[in-house]
């Protein structure tokens, strides 16, 4: 039988750490929920990073393996557990990732546990940062875009960097609009129609009018490609190359541009619509 995997002390100290940052980590009654929930003993009251360190040193060292230490991980960042302070979660995520990036592992938007490739140094997470950026510079990508090649979020080679610019296509749209929804539906209510709520040219020929669907079907694609439930399992086997990120980085560059340049067409003039099939 192979040997399970354990964390190194040193990761050890850094999700702790991540997990009970002062500033956006877990509360005390939290942490205590949670080593109860994962069967875990609590070494009792005092700063709440070291409260997390000495229960997960003391579980793997007791059971020789990580799995109660990943399943508080797990549990912790359930999104369900932030229904009411939403806030919270995406800055902790954050530094969670950063900490787990070191052991190969990455939480997704959905709370889900999956590998990635791991980093050894936090020059080297800087350093794909660094290059992805100059390269893209380089290529006139949009500045939306550029502000997705951080760090800790190209040390998960680079797929979450790539997802999360995705979402900033949906975040536009919506603050152009003042629409709601999400994904597809959005796309429908904002793109299609006649006239449709944006509008990326005059609308007045043939063509005019297959460029607006054409970029509408475009956008989904993209949508569809990184926002839907599956690209989270997808993830796995997708091992996202930097070339990879630089060109579909470079699409949602695209996209950005044309909607920055669309009409945005008023309520009065814009009709009721069924969604298309296609």
């Amino acid at each position: 039988m192979a040997k399970e995997l354990t964390f190194a002390q040193a990761q050890l100290e850094a999700i702790a750490d991540a997990l009970g940052d002062t500033t956006c980590g877990l509360k005390g009654t939290e942490i205590a929920l949670l080593i109860q929930s994962c069967r875990m003993i609590d070494p009792g009251e005092m700063t709440k990073r070291h409260r997390i360190y000495n229960a997960f040193v003391e579980v793997q060292n007791r059971k020789q393996h990580r799995r109660n230490i990943l399943e508080f991980v797990r549990q912790a960042l359930s999104p369900a557990r932030y229904v009411r302070e939403p806030d919270r979660f995406e800055p902790m995520r954050a530094n969670v990732n950063r900490a787990l990036a070191f052991a190969g592992l990455v939480v997704s938007e959905a709370g889900e546990l999956t590998t990635a490739t791991p980093v050894t140094t936090l020059p080297e997470a800087d350093r794909r940062a660094r290059e992805l950026r100059t390269d893209l510079e380089v290529r006139r990508v949009h500045p939306d875009v550029l502000f997705f090649c951080r760090a800790e979020l190209v040390a998960d080679d680079y797929f979450h960097a790539v997802q999360e610019a995705t979402k900033s296509v949906a975040v536009k749209i919506r603050d152009i609009t003042g629409l709601t929804e999400d994904g597809g539906a959005l796309v429908d209510r904002a793109l299609c129609g006649s006239p449709p709520m944006l509008a990326i040219n005059c609308l007045q020929t043939l063509s005019d009018r297959s460029e607006q669907s054409g970029f509408a079907n475009l956008v989904k694609g993209v949508f569809g490609m990184f926002r839907n439930p599956t690209a989270h399992s997808a993830r796995l086997h997708w091992p996202m190359t930097k070339d990879d990120a630089e060109d579909l980085l470079t699409l949602v560059s695209l996209i950005h541009r044309r909607l920055d340049s669309s009409e945005r067409i008023y309520p009065a003039q814009h009709e009721t619509f069924d969604p298309p099939n296609s």
